[in-house]
């Protein structure tokens, strides 16, 4: 529970002896003395009595006023850095200093760029004490998911290019091996930290090198069971590594409800909140482990239950979660007092092999910027704003994102069937289900970071006859394939799977490209497969959902806003027939099948060759991957030379299946020619959505192209049509 203490130098000193022996069972070991300072954050020491602390003055530092102007900050310690090393020699106040022109310099950049910012504001200290103490790229830190690494990049040498952060050639939005030797690991998705650093400090081990590894994860992050598989080998293999465990009560996604912030679902939240250092049990716990080294592994049996029994006596319900796990625990500590921080970083670093250990600081999103700390989503993820107000230079688009459609399609379908029930996995902002759970609170269940779990809790939904949407992002479901196929689509549950940021996703780049669901969703035997035209389309096949009770079925819907059509009378849809597209536009000789919103390109492209060329050509809307309208497809071969399919997705997806179909037909047997366009087989990096278009060819003048290649057209057509 939060609340207003005194950190007390008992709550580090189990965790920070410098040698382990049996002196750890006196009371003579290294203590770690902390600058009492007024706090307020997670208590781990409540009700924990200490009898041999004396109650010092508490003292209260009082915070510098930073600067939002809007005009460029004056920087005079950042401008000495421009990698880790320069920060070797700073004093304690000069580091203080810098954190503040961190978060200046950062308020300034994304105020002109747009990003992801809070997260960022929350780690100023942190990030400073981290480079301070430790020495990358030779000392490995990992930033689970990237939302935060922004005064990473900067400490780093890629101040220069902050102004470029998630633009076309810029520097990405999350840490990039290929961009800095100082990113040990390319992230973007949550909870892979532990496990890589797991990995690197056991590879460090086998080859004989002394660096330090560290990862840094989120509570938020911490919800997820890979955490936990990381954690649990970690304890097991008893590698050196450094777990900080930045506690802000705030997922970092786009997860607020309607009326405000979320934190993180689930035990872990309540749990943190008790956890308590226990130097007892600290002590105790060594000393068993030291005996048992000696003695062989046949006394582990006794050490386990001596462990249990000290717990008992030391610790209260949940304070030994991690070291359940094996995991020496630290904290809670301050993620604000850089003194602190780098004192305990120190001491850590100075311990000679103190195997996986987990230090827990509480920070506060959008830390030293009123308007980010006043904020309902703590302004996670931002475009151009005023930095003197925080006010974001939001154009009200013509339409409403696809996401906004899906939800308001979906609460038209739920207020006449009571079954609909909906799942996110920490996601309910990016999803459009806060707005679904504002209107059926009891009806929407936010799983936390657990795709797998969401996918598997959607199917014990569906076996006692409810009807469960869940609605991931594409790039994320990917997380919980093993689910889909085997507790799924194997037992033909009828879970209802909407993907949005299908297709690609502009600034968020390769690590969050929805490029590959039909592929591995149209591969399933049981599987339906949709994508809608446009937003109209979009609550039909919502519609259509719904209906479907038999198997599984699943609709791709893309990052971006509808085109402007018709919708159905109050959101509702009607329910499409399963597996029959439908013809758009009439013409002859060539022939253009679409599967998705990328059919809005295939209609653009029959314009341009109408008025360019004088070429009339038909441009079908698939609506199906799976099942395939054949009837469609031999129709338009049977009546057109040409045929090409046109997909925003990877290889193997609609247009395979197309061939397959036209191959088992004998529809390539004769003088159809046919083409596919579909993503080119690598990651298209990140930056303006329509320029990723381009850069995979599938632009209105891409398609266009390829039209007139097949017909015979010259090449002055086509420089005419300027390609």
């Amino acid at each position: 529970m939060a609340f207003c203490g005194v950190m007390n130098n008992s709550l580090f000193q189990s965790s920070l002896y410098s040698h382990y022996s049996s002196s750890l069972l006196s009371s003579s070991g290294t203590t770690l003395p902390v600058k009492r300072q007024k706090y307020c954050g997670i208590s781990a020491a409540q009700g924990e009595s200490h009898t041999n602390e004396t109650n010092d003055a508490v003292v209260k530092t009082t915070p510098r006023t930073l600067q939002f102007t809007g005009e460029k900050p004056s920087t005079p310690i950042l401008d000495t850095i421009n990698y880790p090393i320069h920060m070797k020699n700073l004093s304690l106040e000069e580091l203080e200093k810098l954190c503040d022109e961190i978060r200046e310099e950062i308020v300034y950049t994304v105020s002109q760029t747009g990003g992801h910012l809070s997260s960022s504001l929350g780690v100023s200290e942190l990030t400073v004490a981290l480079h301070h103490v430790f020495s990358t790229p030779d000392d490995k830190i990992i930033w689970d998911v990237g939302h935060q690494a922004y005064p990473h990049k900067i400490l780093t040498g890629r101040r220069s290019r902050m102004h470029t952060i998630r633009k076309t050639f810029g520097l990405a939005g999350f840490p990039k091996r290929e961009e800095s030797a100082h990113d040990a690991f390319g992230v973007g998705h949550s909870s892979t930290s532990i496990s890589a650093a797991l990995g690197m400090a056991v590879a460090r081990d086998l080859l004989g090198k002394k660096n330090h590894v560290i990862s840094v994860i989120g509570d938020g992050a911490m919800t997820a069971g890979q955490a936990y598989e990381a954690m649990n080998n970690a304890g097991f293999l008893d590698s050196n590594l450094i777990i900080v465990l930045n506690d802000n009560k705030q997922v970092s996604l786009p997860t607020a409800t309607v009326d405000g912030p979320a934190p993180p679902v689930g035990a872990l939240s309540k749990t943190l909140t008790r956890l308590q250092a226990s130097t007892k049990f600290r002590i105790l716990r060594e000393a068993a482990k030291g005996i048992t080294k000696q003695m062989g592994n046949k006394t582990h049996e006794i050490a386990a239950k001596v462990d249990t029994y000290v717990r008992g006596m030391s610790g209260k319900p949940g304070s030994s979660l991690f070291e359940e796990l094996g995991i020496y625990y630290i904290g809670p500590v301050d993620g604000h007092n850089i003194e602190d921080l780098v004192h305990i970083f120190k001491k850590v670093k100075e311990m000679p092999t103190p195997g996986p250990v987990l230090i827990h600081i509480i920070t506060e999103k959008g830390k030293g910027y009123p308007p980010a700390e006043a904020a309902s989503d703590k302004m996670h993820g931002v475009v151009k704003f005023d930095p003197r107000t925080g006010k974001q230079s939001k154009s009200k688009p013509k339409t409403l994102s696809y996401t906004q459609y899906f939800a308001d399609s979906l609460i038209a379908e739920a207020g006449k069937d009571e079954k609909i029930v909906a799942i996110h996995a920490a996601m309910g902002g990016g999803t459009g289900l806060n707005v679904f759970h504002k209107r059926f609170p009891n009806r929407c269940f936010d799983v936390g970071i657990a795709e797998q779990h969401a996918v598997t809790f959607a199917a014990g939904l569906a076996t006692e006859g409810l009807k469960p949407f869940c609605a991931i992002y594409s790039s994320f479901l990917q997380r919980g394939y093993d689910q889909v196929v085997h507790d799924v689509d194997l037992q033909k549950l009828p879970v209802r799977f909407m993907m949005d940021r299908a297709g690609l996703v502009g600034a968020d780049g390769p690590t969050h490209c929805g490029a590959f669901d039909t592929t591995f969703m149209a591969c399933l035997p049981n599987m339906i497969v949709m994508a809608p035209s446009d937003e109209a389309e979009l609550m039909h096949m919502i519609a259509t959902s719904v209906a479907i009770d038999d198997r599984p079925s699943c609709l791709r819907y893309p990052r971006g806003n509808g085109v402007g059509v018709t919708l159905p009378l109050n959101n509702k849809g009607t329910p499409l027939e399963i597996g029959k597209g439908r013809i758009l536009r009439k013409g002859n000789r060539v022939a253009i099948l679409g599967f998705g919103t990328i059919v809005q390109n295939c209609l653009a492209a029959a314009d341009i060759l109408q008025e360019v060329c004088g070429i009339f050509v038909s441009v079908a809307d698939a609506r199906f991957c799976k099942p395939l309208d054949g009837d469609l497809i031999k129709q338009l071969v049977h009546e057109h030379e040409v045929l090409i399919t046109v997909e925003e997705g990877s290889i193997g997806g609609f247009s395979a299946h197309v061939s397959h179909f036209l191959c088992l037909n004998g529809l390539l047997d004769g003088n159809l020619k046919w083409r596919a366009m579909v993503l080119p087989d690598r990651y298209i990096e990140h930056g303006d959505q329509n320029g990723q278009i381009e850069e995979a060819g599938l632009s209105p003048k891409h398609i266009a192209a390829t039209v007139l290649s097949l017909v015979g057209e010259g090449k002055d057509t086509l420089s005419f049509i300027n390609l």
